[in-house]
């Protein structure tokens, strides 16, 4: 099937989809509308939940245009590529900052114009005897810096930053993997147009043959990213640069590096979130922001349903924070050019922090009080509503692996949904919350190194 075909495709799915689910969902409204016909407050809801659903409808319908027109940067050739500084910071990750390390080196790139620099954030573990490792297997590659204590990866990447010497910085975590062509691909968007100034890397799951909730995140990240990030590149505001994978412009960064290490909130420093403010910042700068598609980077995912509450958790409290940075600046003159699109997302954000926790809420008192009506919708929103990561997966990567969505959705559902609601009742709350001490060296199994070098079609 040619592009124009799959477009066209897709957008029907989509529409049919949502139409499906805005007819079997609700299509008892006059019950439930009989039922809280005398509740004032149960029929303003029940209105708005309408609302809610056209404008997330509306906005979804939008964003397919936008998936479909972008186009990731084509790779510079070796003269035209600028120098680079990767910055590693590891924690407790073992014997995986020493591979991390190693895939880094295998790049693609100039040698003599990349530097890479491993900062030891006050691991307890063996992590500072892999790193001291990789650096003796690569002499001259890689520099090392050990902070005395754990202070947090903000503080851990400041001093890459301190200490880089190239015109690029690029951040990888220290449990993630890159492919030999990802720093060329990545780092090429700044060459072509110097308005960028940062670009979000395309994040996969190393470890998805461990366990369930690695294959449901493999396809849960390919949406975030090859859906959501790719339209919010065609308009040049990428929302998160991820801490897996990310590239910023030096001067840029240099610019808000005080303003980013002292960042603060409720009073208190904070220690998560940093990828998106760094973000933030640059945003705010007047620059733009891109996602580049061909730069992929294999990373560490939870195979515990804890640790991915803990993950999800921190990402939550994270955007709660940065939504208000945010949404003081981008319904402004920030910079140059059209805004809109960044500003139908952050508007997005703030109803789904607010407007959409109410629904939340409704939507587990209806189902307390109608059981048998709600309950049977419910189960039919939860299945169209992975329909779409689905068939976006199965699209993308001609994979079986889509079929992954479906659970995942339930899991949401049943164990996951009420995160976002508790992140907003303890946004001021801090910590990791997700780093245990790996003395083994031995993080990744056979199956999950298998996993990072599978090749799927585009």
């Amino acid at each position: 099937m040619n592009k124009t075909g799959i477009t066209t495709t897709i957008v029907i799915y989509a529409l049919l989809s949502l139409l499906l689910g805005f007819l079997a969902i609700p299509n008892e409204w006059s019950t439930l509308w009989a039922m809280t016909n005398s509740i004032p407050t149960g029929r303003i809801l029940f209105f708005i939940a309408k609302v809610f659903f056209l404008m997330h409808l509306a906005v979804f319908i939008w964003r397919i245009a936008l998936c479909f027109q972008y186009k990731p940067a084509l790779a510079c050739k070796d003269t035209d590529l600028p120098t680079c500084s990767v910055i590693v910071p590891a924690y407790n990750e073992g014997r995986q900052a020493y591979d991390t390390i190693a895939s880094i080196v295998k790049s693609d790139y100039p040698a003599e114009k990349m530097d890479i620099i491993g900062v030891d954030d006050g691991s307890q573990d063996d992590t500072w005897k892999w790193l001291r490792k990789a650096a003796a297997t690569f002499p001259g590659r890689v520099r090392l810096f050990r902070q005395p204590v754990n202070r947090g990866k903000r503080h851990a990447l400041y001093k890459g930053f301190e200490h880089g010497q190239g015109e690029i910085f690029v951040t990888i975590d220290s449990d993630s993997n890159v492919d030999p062509q990802t720093l060329r691909h990545l780092v090429s968007p700044f060459v072509q147009d110097p308005r960028v100034g940062a670009v979000a890397g395309n994040v996969r799951i190393l470890n998805r043959e461990a366990g369930v909730i690695p294959k449901m995140l493999e396809v849960s990240f390919a949406y975030s990213f090859d859906f959501l990030r790719a339209g919010q590149s065609v308009i040049n505001s990428v929302l998160c640069t991820p801490g897996a994978l990310s590239a910023y412009r030096k001067r840029v960064v240099l610019r808000v590096l005080p303003e980013w290490v002292n960042q603060t909130f409720m009073g208190r420093a904070a220690n998560i979130g940093e990828d998106r403010a760094m973000t933030n910042l640059i945003l705010r700068s007047g620059f733009h922001v891109h996602y580049q598609r061909e730069a992929t980077v294999y990373t560490t995912a939870p195979i515990t349903l804890s640790k991915l509450w803990k993950m999800l958790l921190r990402w939550a409290r994270s955007n709660i924070r940065e939504t208000l940075v945010i949404s003081r600046f981008v319904f402004g003159k920030f910079r140059q050019g059209g805004a809109t699109g960044i500003r139908i997302n952050v508007l997005m954000g703030c109803i789904n922090l607010t407007i959409g926790q109410i629904m939340r809420l409704f939507g587990l008192a209806m189902l307390i009080y109608l059981p048998l009506v709600v309950g049977p919708k419910m189960i039919i929103g939860t299945t169209i509503a992975a329909c779409a990561p689905g068939f976006f997966y199965a699209l993308r990567y001609r994979s079986q692996s889509a079929a992954w969505a479906f659970p995942y959705s339930f899991l949401w559902l049943t164990c996951l949904s009420w995160i976002s609601l508790y992140a907003l009742l303890t946004p001021h709350k801090t910590g990791w919350l997700t780093r245990d001490i790996n003395r083994s060296g031995d993080a990744w199994t056979p199956s999950s190194r298998k996993a990072h070098s599978l090749t799927l079609t585009p």
